[in-house]
């Protein structure tokens, strides 16, 4: 799949609502954000797992992330509750209509958040508006991305088998999780 079609987003995943936790507020990234999202991004460690390493340079992360971040519509910006301060941002994108299928991904969090609870409240808030939506939730992540993967099972999705993607023309072996609606809302997460 290329990465121009990865932007398939219907109303639903457009226009997205303002989203809260204990810790997070979500709320639908903008031009306005591009700067303190790119210094929250900055850190070269949030990307050494990562297929696209190199993000944390200015012209990559705006070509390869932020630009299409943007463009979808349906990107969210992750910011500490009690601060104010960005934190990361993730988003919504290959709507499937037919079989009510959407994936959460391009997500990054800032280090100082590693390792709490912040990756499962944001994934939380992010399922509960898909599953007003959608039968199946999918994850895309890198096959050697271990952090990310930990994380996305640890929120309850489950392996299911690996492929090749083509984002921003390069290829690379991806690990897809999925969690279905039935599953998540009966807790068995």
């Amino acid at each position: 799949m290329r990465s121009d079609d990865l932007c398939t987003n219907p109303f639903m995943f457009m226009n997205l609502p303002q989203m809260q936790s204990n810790h997070l507020l979500l709320r639908p990234l903008s031009a306005e954000d591009s700067e303190a999202l790119y210094l929250a991004a900055s850190d070269p460690l949030i990307w050494e797992q990562h297929p696209d390493p190199m993000r944390y340079q200015r012209d990559i992360f705006e070509k390869n992330f932020l630009r299409g971040a943007l463009d979808c519509g349906s990107a969210l910006l992750v910011m500490d509750k009690n601060s104010g301060e960005v934190i990361g941002c993730s988003r919504f994108y290959e709507w499937n209509a037919e079989a009510l299928e959407v994936a959460i991904g391009y997500t990054f969090i800032v280090r100082s958040h590693w390792g709490g609870m912040i990756n499962g409240e944001l994934k939380q808030l992010m399922l509960d508006y898909a599953f007003r939506h959608a039968q199946k939730v999918w994850f895309h992540i890198g096959s050697d991305n271990w952090r990310s993967r930990k994380g996305t099972e640890k929120a309850g999705a489950l392996f299911s088998h690996h492929a090749l993607k083509v984002i921003n023309g390069l290829s690379h072996e991806y690990a897809f999780y999925s969690i279905d609606r039935k599953r998540y809302l009966s807790g068995k997460r």
